[in-house]
């Protein structure tokens, strides 16, 4: 199961089929269910469609069901609220009648202000990281010390890495913060629930299915400064606590410059299968 990256960019294009309802297309995976990152990216592209001028600022996203890759998915955008600076729209993904992810956003007019940063965690270059495969996200990838998340050790819950996709094609609109958003948050769905599981000495993300299953319920965002995804990016994530069947982890998305550009947080099921 891996993804490409023009299958990516084709499902980021949806297609208005009634006023407020858009439908798009889902991964060509053979798994039979959708990977919640692309919801989390079509979901940015409706909420764009009611943007009204305004950019994405933050947004919390709830996964109660989980969809089929056979079934093309609708998004159907309800507008909550809508002031001079700041809109509050919703987008709801749905699959014959039934729903299966919810979002909801905070849109904001970008303005001038106060302006501070941390400091980005000191992790080298990305040459310094170990180039791996992350199957899922179609862009050059290095993790900080090689951590593997497949391996049955009991490591530290922080798994740190280093991504950059190719020049975009101008039908993707390279230069819309949108598109840059979208992917991010693709790429952000894939290995919370594995750096939760780090500790845990004797399992790993790869015992899904077998140990374990895994889907992840909740996802937020939050973007606070301006980034391109085709330049590096580092994605700092931890997982400081499993308890009551669910995972939680956060990271931050700091630019190759040092900025601060992006934080998130998801929560997952991970449930134990027994024999009985």
């Amino acid at each position: 199961m891996s993804v490409d990256l023009a299958n990516l960019l084709t499902c980021l294009e949806l297609r208005e089929t009634s006023p407020r309802t858009l439908e798009g297309s889902n991964l060509a995976l053979d798994y039979r269910r959708v990977f919640g990152g692309q919801v989390l990216a079509q979901s940015i592209r409706a909420l764009e469609t009611a943007a009204d001028g305004k950019l994405l600022k933050s947004f919390t996203q709830h996964f109660p069901r989980e969809g089929d890759v056979d079934q093309p998915m609708s998004y159907v955008t309800t507008n909550h609220q809508s002031g001079r600076t700041f809109a509050v729209v919703g987008v709801e993904a749905m699959q014959a009648g039934k729903l299966i992810s919810q979002c909801t956003a905070s849109l904001h007019v970008p303005e001038m202000g106060l302006e501070r940063t941390d400091q980005a965690p000191e992790v080298g270059r990305p040459a310094d990281a170990v180039a791996t495969d992350l199957i899922m996200v179609p862009w050059e990838v290095r993790v900080v010390d090689g951590v593997d998340l497949g391996t049955r050790l009991s490591l530290p819950a922080r798994y740190r890495f280093w991504m950059r996709c190719p020049a975009l094609p101008e039908s993707a609109r390279p230069n819309s913060p949108w598109t840059h958003q979208a992917l991010l948050a693709h790429a952000t769905d894939l290995t919370v629930i594995g750096t939760a599981l780090l500790p845990v000495e004797g399992v790993s993300q790869e015992d899904t299915g077998k140990a374990f299953h895994t889907a992840v319920t909740t996802h937020s965002m939050w973007f606070h400064q301006p980034f391109r995804l085709d330049d590096w990016v580092l994605v700092d994530q931890t997982g400081p606590v499993l308890s009551g069947g669910r995972a939680f982890g956060r990271g931050d998305v700091w630019s190759s410059d040092g900025r601060l550009v992006a934080s998130f947080a998801q929560e997952s099921m991970i449930r134990l299968l027994t024999d009985s």
